[in-house]
């Protein structure tokens, strides 16, 4: 079973940048469709990014293109999201999901995604 781990939340002032890592542990994410997700208080969970098993594409929301970027390093087992010219509206907790499927054709859909982690706050202020 494979558990997932993130890292790298936190405060920080609008214009700023963070770097979430998920690491995984019992199992390795080589062959997984990995994506990133966030909730906001009172909404639900939404697309961010995604990747795939490869890293040869690269998914994401509109409301985050151009600022954030999502990574992989199937060595260390381990995911990044790079967020930059952080927003206030980016404020919400961050989920890291693994899929069984390696390209998930459905990349932005919380269904498709089989492995969650525990998520870490990030809070932009203006």
């Amino acid at each position: 079973q494979v558990q997932l781990v993130e890292s790298g939340g936190g405060l920080v002032q609008a214009g700023g940048s963070l770097r979430l890592s998920c690491a995984a542990s019992g199992g390795t994410l080589t062959n997984n469709g990995m994506g990133w997700f966030r909730q906001a208080p009172g909404q639900e969970r939404a697309f961010v990014a995604a990747i795939t098993w490869n890293g040869d594409n690269t998914y994401y929301a509109d409301s985050v293109k151009g600022r954030f970027t999502i990574s992989r390093d199937n060595a260390k087992n381990t995911v990044y999201l790079q967020m930059n010219s952080l927003k206030p509206e980016d404020t919400a907790v961050y989920y890291c999901a693994a899929s069984d499927l390696g390209s998930p054709r459905n990349f932005d859909w919380v269904p498709v995604y089989d492995y969650w982690g525990q998520g870490t706050q990030v809070t932009v202020s203006s």
